[in-house]
């Protein structure tokens, strides 16, 4: 075995472990001493490789950019765009039964990328997201805008991302089956009409769904710099206060994430209750419930916290928090079950279709770098919209 040979097996270790400890803790909580503890070496033999960690996270996001762009190079060999989207889903499907079976490594967790701030890092994942939207150039695909093809191959990425965290509740020989049913609720959306229905407007009160200010300020700075870089200091210093002022409202920062994550639910469930008394059907409750999360978070009027902040989160309150996030995601199914049964519905996978809500709703706060200039309107027709009526559907 050649030097160079173990220099890269070292190395590749260590980028692995390090994957493992950022999709656990959060790109802030893995640090050198941590991944060199968890392959038995002492931490100069880590940093001997990488310098700091900013630069081995970095290495991690590469290597999964890598591997996202392998499967939709193989994915675009076909020549419909129908048959990309169906091997793309496939091929990412499959590498994730791969890791369930111990046989390829875990991906690493896209949601705190911008935090690692690396422009070679950022520069690949640009490469890769283009070649996603080229899908929605190919030919018969309808002539859409560029920022619209860009919000739905944002679309089609985050699915799969968010496919990560919930594939693990099903067997891994399920794995393929899940592949065909996501695939086709992307390409033929969940309405059982090609009709292009109006989304009604919800009145949420901002009063009572916003939270103090801190919670707003907390949100929006956890979504940005991950649980461990919104600091106290930073967050009382965006509202032009003291740190004595802000321990006023909350004791801890375990506890101000807590709150954090039950204004977003209250939100939700805000939301939830408005839809059931406005709309007529099941199809256009969830369209009213995913228009209003998303244009409040494409606006700024209501920033929802990501589910990023899971992974830095101490584990102790994760089967808390995680409950929460499942308990708004029955309800998106309960509702998916009420259009099933008065026909503004296809028949399809209940369990599936929410989570999809869910990840939609999720990734809504990373649309406006995909697509600049979003209004409340764009958003509509081009994010939300095509998850009910499929990515390929035009908007109008």
């Amino acid at each position: 075995m050649t030097t160079a040979t173990k220099f890269d097996q070292r190395k590749e270790a260590i980028v692995r472990a390090a994957t493992e400890i950022m999709n656990h803790r959060g790109v802030r909580g893995m640090t050198l001493p941590l991944v060199a503890a968890e392959l038995g070496l002492v931490p100069r033999a880590v940093s001997y490789y990488f310098r700091r960690k900013e630069d081995l996270a970095a290495a991690c996001y590469r290597l999964s950019i890598e591997r996202m762009d392998s499967h939709i190079s193989e994915a675009l060999k076909h020549a419909a765009a129908e048959d990309v989207m169906r091997a793309f889903v496939k091929l990412f499907f499959e590498s994730q039964r791969l890791v369930r079976a111990g046989q390829a490594e875990p991906i690493a967790w896209f949601e705190e990328m911008r935090t690692v701030n690396d422009a070679e890092t950022g520069e690949a994942f640009t490469a890769m997201f283009r070649k996603v939207r080229s899908i929605f150039s190919l030919d018969n695909v309808p002539p859409f805008d560029r920022r619209e093809r860009n919000a739905r191959a944002h679309m089609l990425l985050s699915q799969m991302f968010w496919a990560v965290l919930w594939l693990p509740r099903y067997n891994p020989e399920d794995y393929e089956r899940m592949a065909e049913r996501t695939a086709d609720i992307l390409l033929r959306g969940m309405s059982a009409s090609e009709s292009r229905q109006g989304i009604p407007d919800l009145v949420i009160s901002d009063q009572e769904t916003s939270g103090p200010d801190f919670l707003r300020a907390a949100t929006e700075l956890i979504n940005a710099e991950g649980y461990r870089g919104a600091s106290v200091a930073k967050i009382a210093a965006r509202l032009s206060v003291t740190k004595g002022s802000f321990y006023h409202h909350v004791e801890t920062k375990d506890e101000l994430v807590e709150e954090c994550f039950e204004r977003t639910w209250s939100i939700l469930r805000q939301a939830q209750a408005a839809a059931d008394k406005v709309t007529g059907s099941g199809l256009l409750n969830l369209m009213a419930q995913a228009q209003a999360m998303v244009s409040g978070q494409v606006t700024d009027e209501r920033p929802l916290l990501r589910t990023s902040a899971l992974a830095a989160v101490p584990e102790e309150m994760r089967p808390k928090l995680l409950a929460g996030f499942d308990r708004i995601t029955s309800r998106y199914a309960s509702v998916v079950s009420d259009g099933i049964g008065d026909k503004s519905i296809r028949p399809l996978d209940v369990p599936l279709a929410a989570q999809m809500i869910s990840g939609a709703i999720n990734a809504a706060a990373e649309l406006r770098f995909w697509a600049p200039g979003l209004t409340a309107s764009t958003a509509r027709s081009w994010y939300v919209l095509p998850l009910f009526t499929g990515l390929l559907a035009p908007s109008t």
